[in-house]
């Protein structure tokens, strides 16, 4: 009854931890209203949200965070940060769900193994390390997509305000009022840190570092070159634009290149033997054969 009980308590922690993983990074990100919060990267995306788990583990966050070392937790912050922390994930909550699910897995992987049943005891392994990376990586992917579909428009949007007069820092700050998601968070950021006196070119530097993606880093690269040589402004955004849908167009080529290798091998290992099989019985069905007498019976 208690086996029973633990795999219940286990199964249903991997439940509800897919569903948040799922629902990390569909949250509507919400920037403080401080300014000084606004400078600190790894508080700025995302409302708060708390849940059992955090509480559960966030007395054990600095030991999981010693045992990481410096060098490992500049790592996490850094894909924290590319994720946008999801869900208000900060390095502590991070190191706070790393304690309960490593608690949760190794715990169950040790009884699953004293029972014999080393496969489960593997799997529960494998739930304590990386569950907490599975989220992560799923919320780094999600908006890294969702930057990449938005600022080819939004660069578009942004030249047609630019030429109606506006300055680029005035017309920046309009056009991101009227965006949502995480391209506008971005640029939030980014405007406020101008506000408070750091230079532009040091906060689209900063706009780089925080997303990893190569629209975003062929945006500020073709912003700064501009500003050096003396372009005008409007003719820079149309020309990145462009060239972001361009290089897009190319992507989607080489993906439905690579597909077509693997919808073939789907077809001719499971579709063309299935259909032959039903082709086959429905001939001996159809035909009336007495099986009986075939096989003797």
């Amino acid at each position: 009854m208690g086996i029973g009980l633990l795999l219940a308590l286990a199964v249903g922690l991997s439940t509800a931890g897919a569903c948040y993983g799922i629902a990390l990074y569909r949250r509507e990100a919400k920037l403080p209203s401080d300014l000084a919060v606004a400078l600190e990267v790894g508080a700025t995306r995302t409302t708060v949200v708390g849940s059992a788990v955090d509480r559960l583990g966030m007395r054990y966050a600095p030991l999981v965070l010693r045992l990481m070392g410096p060098g490992r937790v500049a790592k996490v912050r850094r894909r924290i940060d590319l994720a946008g922390n999801p869900g208000g994930l900060t390095v502590d909550r991070y190191a706070a769900r790393r304690a309960v699910y490593g608690v949760l897995g190794f715990g169950g992987a040790l009884v699953m193994a004293v029972r014999g049943e080393f496969l489960l005891a593997a799997l529960l392994v494998v739930f304590g390390l990386f569950w907490i990376e599975v989220g992560i990586w799923a919320a780094v992917r999600e908006r890294k997509d969702a930057i990449e579909r938005t600022l080819p428009d939004f660069l578009d949007v942004l030249a047609v305000v630019v030429s109606a007069g506006l300055s680029f820092r005035q017309a920046l700050d309009r056009v991101a009022d009227k965006y949502e998601g995480p391209w506008a968070d971005e640029l939030r950021i980014t405007l406020r840190q101008m506000d408070m006196g750091v230079s532009r070119r040091q906060a689209f530097e900063e706009l780089r570092k925080r997303n990893d993606s190569e629209q975003v880093a062929q945006f500020v690269t073709a912003l700064q070159q501009g500003e050096e040589l003396g372009s005008p402004i409007v003719e820079t955004l149309i020309a990145i634009a462009h060239d972001m849908r361009r290089t897009d167009a190319q992507n989607a080529r080489r993906r439905a290149a690579r597909a077509v290798p693997k919808a073939t091998l789907v077809i001719t290992t499971f579709m063309v033997p299935g259909t032959m099989m039903l082709l086959v019985a429905a001939f001996f069905i159809g035909s009336g054969t007495d099986f009986g007498s075939v096989t003797g019976d």
